[in-house]
């Protein structure tokens, strides 16, 4: 504990530091300079706090350091990372972009790493498995922002009239309090996103709490004996009973969380960013760790967050030097929170966050995030095999679907991109 709060500490006068770096080269305070930023927009859904957070973030950059002004573009989140990489391959790549996806554009050399941006401290600060998650050939490229590692969510008055009293700690439990939601009426007892907007993020949660995962050290391992078995039992246990919603193959991420809110599904996995709107929407509910298949324990939580990268393109390091220190140090640029439902990627933020009775809704999800795994997103190929676990993961589970077949198919795909 003393090394991390040392670190912290020490995060937090880095900044001074890293300003006296961004005098050298175009960009520093005393040059004018726009910075050009894509971010995700929201329109209206329930990451539409995020963007109010970004504004003020860029508000207070802007009012400390009134030589550079940030020009923010926002982009769908759906949207984004096309809409990225038809900019970079134009020639028009922005100087600081967030995106599901930075390995292509390090291993091509557009990007600068992180220890060109940050001071040590700063850069030590990011919590370690998601540090590590950001790199590509031992090289953080990668940096993380409003993290997230979601938990099971579960509507307690659905579970009271169901005759319920706890979480289910393993999948047969799981399976058993399907059973009751949806002897009591309810549509969807567990709602599983294998829909494609998110069913990367739902299968990764599924594999790791079966032992699985998506790779090994030699590559892709889909078709691993213990992710067949997985699927199996998703399919027999819990999609042809009726268990899973009417079409687990289309059920995204932002209709379950729909669900939720009105009560016609029991149980989900989910990101913090569903317990403002829970709240709101004055739902009885409350979160649990997802369980492993055998209820030995809790699984591995599945890692998530925007990834932050800057481009070479324009020259502008010294400017987003600055802008990014300032975002990763200063308190008046947190973009995180319980309005917001995401989580800080640096040690000193998750330990202040934890002493701040406020957040007490965030702490179980940011004791998580220490332990988080991640998606191969240091793959240049992921992009390509996310796609396809997008569109084909659904077939595995469904009636008849083929778990085998699927995960075989992946990870072929999986070697060829690879190539």
């Amino acid at each position: 504990m003393r090394r991390r709060r040392f670190l912290a500490r020490a995060a937090g006068l880095s900044g001074a530091g890293a300003l006296a770096l961004s005098g050298c080269g175009s960009g520093g305070d005393g040059d004018a300079v726009t910075l050009d930023v894509l971010l995700a927009g929201y329109d209206g859904t329930v990451g539409t706090s995020i963007e109010k957070r970004w504004d003020a973030a860029v508000r207070a950059f802007e009012k400390k350091h009134p030589a550079i002004t940030v020009k923010v573009e926002r982009v769908p989140f759906l949207k984004l990372d096309a809409t990225l990489a038809r900019r970079v391959k134009d020639g028009r790549a922005p100087d600081i972009s967030e995106g599901n996806f930075f390995a292509p554009y390090a291993e091509d050399g557009l990007l600068h790493s992180a220890d060109q941006l940050f001071d040590v401290p700063v850069q030590a600060n990011f919590i370690t498995s998601f540090a590590d998650a950001g790199k590509v050939d031992s090289v953080q490229y990668g940096l993380p922002t409003q993290a997230s590692a979601p938990r099971l969510f579960y509507n307690k008055a659905l579970f009271e009239q169901a005759g319920l009293t706890s979480a289910p700690a393993s999948w047969a439990e799981l399976r058993s309090c399907a059973e009751a939601l949806r002897g009591i009426g309810v549509a969807t007892p567990y709602a599983l996103t294998f829909g494609p907007e998110a069913a990367e993020d739902e299968l990764l949660a599924w594999l790791l709490a079966g032992d699985g995962g998506y790779a090994s050290l030699s590559g892709y391992d889909f078709a691993a004996v213990e992710n067949v078995s997985t699927l199996t039992w998703l399919r027999d246990k819990l999609v042809v009973p009726g268990l899973a919603g009417a079409d687990p193959a289309k059920l995204t991420r932002t209709q379950a969380y729909a669900e939720f809110l009105k009560g016609r599904a029991g149980m989900l996995l989910a990101h913090p960013v569903l317990l403002s709107a829970a709240g709101q929407a004055g739902l009885k509910f409350a979160t649990a760790p997802f369980p492993k298949r055998d209820g030995d324990g809790a699984a591995p939580p599945v890692g998530l967050n925007d990834w932050l990268m800057a481009f070479r393109q324009n020259g502008r390091l010294s400017a987003a030097q600055t802008f990014l220190t300032f975002l990763f140090t200063s308190p008046a640029a947190r973009t995180y929170g319980s309005d917001t439902g995401t989580l800080p990627a640096t040690v000193s933020d998750s330990e202040e966050l934890e002493e701040d009775g406020a957040q007490r809704a965030l702490w179980p999800f940011v004791h998580q995030l220490p332990d988080a795994e991640f998606h191969p997103v240091g793959l240049r190929s992921w992009a390509t095999v996310r796609g396809a676990v997008r569109q084909r993961i659904g077939q595995a589970v469904a009636p008849g679907g083929s778990p085998g077949r699927v995960l075989e198919a992946l990870d072929s795909l999986g070697s060829s991109a690879s190539g």
